[in-house]
């Protein structure tokens, strides 16, 4: 069964930085396109960054670019983001998930991550 989980949601404050995690079993985060999407009330589901399953190359929304930095770490098969530079617009709830290409099709998602940046 696979399961994909997101830790370190929180509050933070304007400027300030935060790290989110995700925590993938029955699949291997090699072996699948990983992103982060996130979804602020009322809007609709933005794509914050993918990192390729065939070469790694990572890929960014450009909301975030230069603030924000998605990894995948084998050993502990997890998925992060690192996010710096924060915004209030940058409130929302945060996905992880896993597909075959990055912004096709996903086949499994988290529950989200409620990330709050305060001003």
């Amino acid at each position: 069964q696979v399961q994909l989980e997101e830790f370190g949601g929180g509050s933070v404050q304007y400027g300030g930085s935060l790290r989110l995690s995700c925590k993938v079993s029955g699949l291997s985060v090699d072996d699948y396109a990983m992103s982060w999407f996130r979804q602020a009330p009322g809007k609709e589901r933005e794509a914050v960054a993918c990192i390729s399953k065939i070469d790694g190359m990572t890929y960014y929304g450009d909301s975030v670019k230069g603030r924000f930095t998605i990894a995948r770490d084998s050993t502990t098969n997890t998925l992060s983001l690192q996010m710096s530079s924060l915004k209030t617009d940058d409130t929302a709830i945060y996905y992880c998930a896993a597909g075959s290409h990055c912004y096709e099709q996903y086949e499994y998602w988290g529950q989200g991550a409620q990330v709050t940046v305060s001003s």
